[in-house]
């Protein structure tokens, strides 16, 4: 367990802004920062961060929250491991017992992995450096590739020893870890001899995979004898997906988002070379082809990506086909083909980081140019291949989303094909219309799917085989008119007490004048839905109100530790203002008096604005990064805007914010609510009288409670401003 002290300092400290900024590049916007999503595929951005508030949201899949809730989604952690996370991000000390091994045996298998990983990490380190064997082989090699200390340490590099069971002793009878989930991470096998291991990568040099978040999901293993496999890399497991990681990411994220820019290359070595000449926004495929989780990654910080081609690669045209998918994404593709015989390695080994730069900037070029440039060579005079290049470049041409980009690639595409540019579009969207129903298509189907999955139909077994006439669970669309109404109507009650349930509350003024008044929105709401018998249909909002309303004494403490901080501060702060005024060497007492006289009407506005943010903020802070997924995910719902409201002025031109329409606007939420209510209770009575086989006696009830409700619905119609339109005598 962590004390709440030391939670409350990591939620102070977390900022929403920095914690997303390490897995998505953001871009100012307004008052907020929008990027693309983490937790699913998109083009254009949607997922909007609120410094302010504390919180992110994605408006498309609408997942989101505060700094630990978001951690918790992208790492799949708990709540603890997500605030043991942020304390380590910000250099916040958590106390903890040491683990016993029943304790590392209840660990989460995900963490348990995760721990084994480091802890081989740190093995192969020591290897390397600290036996005779790890420093005659592995770091000799390490040596021999022109790899320094400096990188070796950046990129956590170490030695497996030669010996068949070195790692699985460690980490078994060391560690202390579980055989199975040691078998899981692939560091080692299971032997046929009893519960006993060997380890995979024996006598390698060992390259360690960090995810995005700087976990090590994975290894490398490199070989330095002559075998047939030189490389060995860990199986895919729960926490290792190749397709969705990138060699060199954790440790680039930040140079790309700066440079806006990634390089792209195909191995370990190529990425710690080209780190070590001052090119750090660089990635490795780790030989694989790309896929579409790698290139969404890159996606999440820059739109740029420059593809690095080996001078002798007899494989350009084979994985040309891989980057056509960075294409689809909507990104600007460059290709830079090096000198022959040179690999991303060897050239920056050989030269220096202007000299790399320099190179670069004279030699990168657009892939469409480039691939058509490709395809081309030797099927300039040959009709059949000629048709069959053109045909590959609309292809390409036709997934890029951006339209103008189309038209632009069409134009040039036209004269090095040598065809007529209204061709060639018509071409183009031939094959855009093609994919765009393709696309539907597959949509349509994974829709169809998830609906199998979500409304099951039971399995007919009768021995005719016919459909059942009355299934038990019926289509979606047929549910929607099921929906309790009265959800709407909670739900802005809910919403006013998330943002403003501690702000001051007067039915004659949107906000008191006073620093010390305690009638709290909250507490006019919850007793307005005692008079009355309220009770909330959705337990989920139910939940939310019992929340805030258990959180009314504590507010009132922290509201009068606050008072008083401030009227600390105000003295403070006065004082240190009469002093500036009176050593401005003004002579004259009546300008003495209007500056003084301004200062104090200054402070007095500074601490309404630092009372007003300290209610406002209260409920909302305390709930974006709950514990409790519920109130989390209703907090960041509430507080989350897709557009921004239009502005309102007062005559004399003022700007009214919402909360200081708080005197209107909760009365009113509620008045509607109440209506609501009545409205769907006369709804239901009509149904019950249309039952001709109640008793006399009942239908006398319930005409006396309709002609009640009706009673009642006219004076909420006074109030509320509902206006009944009758029919013109004729």
């Amino acid at each position: 367990m962590i004390d709440r002290n030391t939670v409350q300092q990591i939620l102070d400290a977390a900022d929403i802004v920095e914690v997303v900024s390490d897995f998505v590049s953001l871009r100012r916007r307004g008052s907020n920062y929008v990027g693309l999503c983490p937790f699913h595929n998109e083009k254009t951005p949607s997922f909007s961060v609120n410094k302010a508030r504390g919180i992110c949201k994605c408006f498309s899949c609408g997942k989101g929250g505060g700094p630990v809730n978001f951690i918790m989604e992208h790492e799949k952690l708990s709540y603890y491991e997500a605030l043991k996370y942020l304390a380590a991000k910000y250099n916040i000390e958590v106390k903890e017992k040491e683990l016993t091994q029943e304790e590392r045996n209840a660990m989460s298998r995900r963490e348990t992995m995760l721990a084994i990983n480091d802890f081989a990490m740190k093995h192969f380190q020591k290897n390397l450096t600290d036996t005779d064997e790890g420093r005659d082989v592995g770091l000799s090699y390490f040596r021999e590739r022109g790899i320094t200390d400096e990188s070796i340490e950046k990129f956590s590099l170490g030695y497996s020893m030669d010996s068949r069971d070195d790692l699985f002793n460690y980490l078994h009878n060391t560690g202390g870890f579980d055989t199975d989930a040691i078998f899981e991470t692939g560091l080692c096998s299971k032997s046929n001899f009893g519960d006993t291991g060997f380890d995979r990568f024996k006598g390698r040099v060992m390259f360690p995979v960090f995810n995005v978040a700087g976990k090590i999901v994975a290894f490398g293993g490199r070989t330095l004898k002559n075998e047939p496999a030189k490389y060995v890399n860990s199986p895919e497991s729960s926490i290792y997906n190749k397709r969705n990681e990138l060699y060199g990411l954790f440790q680039a994220k930040r140079a790309i988002v700066e440079k806006d820019k990634c390089f792209l290359v195909e191995g370990y070595t190529d990425v710690i070379s080209m780190h070590q000449s001052g090119i750090c926004n660089v990635v490795a495929s780790s030989g694989t082809s790309l896929t579409d989780g790698q290139i969404r990654l890159i996606h999440r910080f820059t739109n740029n990506v420059t593809v690095l081609y080996d001078g002798d690669s007899a494989g350009i045209k084979a994985s040309l086909r891989g980057i056509d998918l960075l294409l689809a994404e909507g990104l600007n593709i460059k290709v830079l083909l090096l000198p022959e015989g040179e690999d991303p390695d060897s050239f920056a080994r050989s030269h220096s980081a202007s000299e790399l730069n320099e190179y670069i900037a004279q030699h990168e070029t657009d892939f469409i140019s480039f691939k058509t440039a490709i395809l081309l060579d030797g099927a300039e005079r040959d009709p059949i291949k000629k048709s069959a290049v053109i045909s590959d470049i609309v292809r390409s041409i036709a997934i890029i989303p951006d339209r103008i980009t189309q038209s632009v690639y069409a134009r040039e595409c036209s004269v090095a094909l040598e065809i007529d540019e209204k061709l060639l579009v018509s071409e183009i969207n031939k094959v855009v219309l093609k994919n765009k129903e393709k696309d539907f298509e597959e949509r349509q189907k994974q829709k169809r799917e998830e609906e199998k999955q979500q409304y099951p139909i039971a399995e007919d077994k009768s021995s005719d085989n016919r459909k059942d006439e009355n299934p038990a669970i019926v289509a979606p669309s047929k549910i929607l008119g099921r929906i309790n109404k009265l959800v709407l109507y909670e739900q802005e009650i809910v919403r006013l007490l998330v943002r403003y349930a501690m702000m001051e509350y007067s039915g004659e003024a949107p906000l008191s004048e006073k620093l010390d008044s305690n009638y709290t929105v909250a507490e006019y709401l919850f007793e307005e839905i005692e008079a009355d018998g309220l009770q909330f249909s959705s337990p989920v909002y139910d939940k939310v109100a019992t929340a805030i309303r258990g959180m009314l004494d504590e507010f009132q403490t922290a509201l009068s530790e606050k008072i008083a901080s401030l009227n600390e501060l105000y003295v403070a702060e006065r004082n240190a203002g009469i002093d500036k005024i009176r050593n401005e060497a003004i002579t004259n007492i009546a300008e003495i008096e209007i500056a003084e006289s301004n200062l104090e009407n200054e402070l007095r506005i500074r601490q309404k604005e630092r009372m007003k943010a300290f209610r406002n903020d209260y409920v909302a802070s305390r709930f974006v990064s709950h514990q409790d997924a519920d109130l989390s995910s209703i907090a960041v719902d509430m507080l989350s805007e897709k557009h921004k409201l239009s502005k309102i002025y007062k005559k004399d031109g003022a700007l009214i914010e919402e909360c200081d329409r708080i005197g209107e606007l909760v009365p009113r939420a509620l008045n509607n609510w109440k209506n609501a209510i009545i409205t769907s209770r006369i709804s239901e009575i009509y149904e019950q009288l249309k039952d001709n086989n109640i008793p006399q006696n009942e239908v006398e009830q319930l005409i006396i409670e309709l002609q009640q409700l009706n009673s009642l619905k006219i004076q909420f119609a006074s109030v509320l401003g509902e206006r009944v339109v009758l029919p013109k005598s004729k």
